[in-house]
């Protein structure tokens, strides 16, 4: 009969189903167990342990949680979870708010509209080694393209040190990021705009509504879900950030650009002091964990409404 459902699945055929399902993810969750699980397990029993590889081959005694009280006691730890928080704050919020006016701006429809939105992605795209590399030839005192213009427009930053000045190095740091992620994000929130009812727009246009008042009232707060989103996305990238420190800064002048990322970095592969790199690696990813959930729950609101 054309109106007959099928029938319900046994127990059994459900079973089987769902190990076809796992047998095909097996791959993948092998490669994942292999490359992210192993490593954070085997660093998670390290940081227990004191083991300075220019001294010895293999970890040695257990000193529990001596090392995660060595790192909150460290000056140099703090002072690159300052710089991490300066940086991250910092960052996220240039980006965000040029990403967001690159948005309102191209939303518009004009006849370069099309182009502008295909070459955004180009600085995301850079890698980041190669954007470090760049940023910081460009604003050489001596022959930099940046440095010249910078010199041209404001005299007074004629021949400024950039990256021997603490302030400058570490606003190299979060413009090199800026630069390659508002585009990014222009083109993210471009989509949450494109999905705004005109009808609601010219509504609020009858009833006499400036342009302020049209995007404070009706498009940020439809926005405001994704927003959100980008906000917790960016701090992700924002905390673990490395690539434009070891290429650009290399953490100087001093300790002023010093990351948390870059600290594990030096810990371990500077001073060879592998139970205390992992120590503080894994109060990273404790860090970097909390701002995924928050991440998921915001994603998972979003859907729900």
């Amino acid at each position: 009969m054309s109106g007959a459902t099928a029938a319900p699945r046994s127990r059994a055929e459900r079973l089987r189903d769902m190990r076809r399902g796992y047998l095909h993810l097996a791959p993948a969750l092998l490669v994942i167990a292999l490359t992210t699980l192993y490593p954070l397990g085997s660093a998670l029993a390290t940081s227990f342990r004191e083991w300075r590889i220019n001294e010895t081959r293999a970890p040695q005694e257990f000193v529990g949680l001596d090392q995660y009280a060595k790192a909150f006691s460290d000056d140099a730890f703090l002072n690159s979870a300052w710089v991490t928080v300066q940086f991250t704050v910092a960052s996220v919020v240039l980006s965000v708010g040029l990403g967001l006016v690159m948005a309102l701006i191209l939303n518009r429809p004009s006849k370069l509209s099309s182009l502008t939105k295909a070459l955004l992605i180009l600085p995301f795209a850079v890698a980041p080694a190669l954007k470090g590399f760049s940023w910081r030839f460009m604003l050489n005192p001596d022959y930099g393209v940046y440095d010249a213009m910078l010199g041209a427009v404001f005299p007074f930053l004629d021949g400024y040190d950039w990256l021997g000045s603490p302030t400058g190095a570490l606003l190299v740091l979060v413009l090199t990021e800026v630069w390659g992620w508002a585009p990014l994000i222009a083109l993210m929130l471009l989509g949450g705009l494109g999905s705004i009812s005109p009808e609601i727009r010219s509504a609020a246009q009858m009833d006499g509504a400036n342009a302020w008042q049209e995007f404070w009232r009706i498009t940020f707060p439809l926005l405001r879900p994704l927003l959100l989103i980008v906000v917790f996305l960016k701090a992700v990238f924002s905390v673990k950030f490395f690539d434009q420190v070891v290429t650009v800064t290399d953490g100087g002048p001093g300790r002023a650009t010093e990351t948390l990322n870059y600290y594990v970095y030096a810990q371990g592969f500077t001073f060879l002091d592998i139970g205390y790199a992992s120590a503080v690696s894994w109060i990273l990813v404790v860090v970097l964990g909390a701002l995924a959930a928050l991440y998921l729950i915001a994603m998972a609101r979003q859907e729900a409404r």
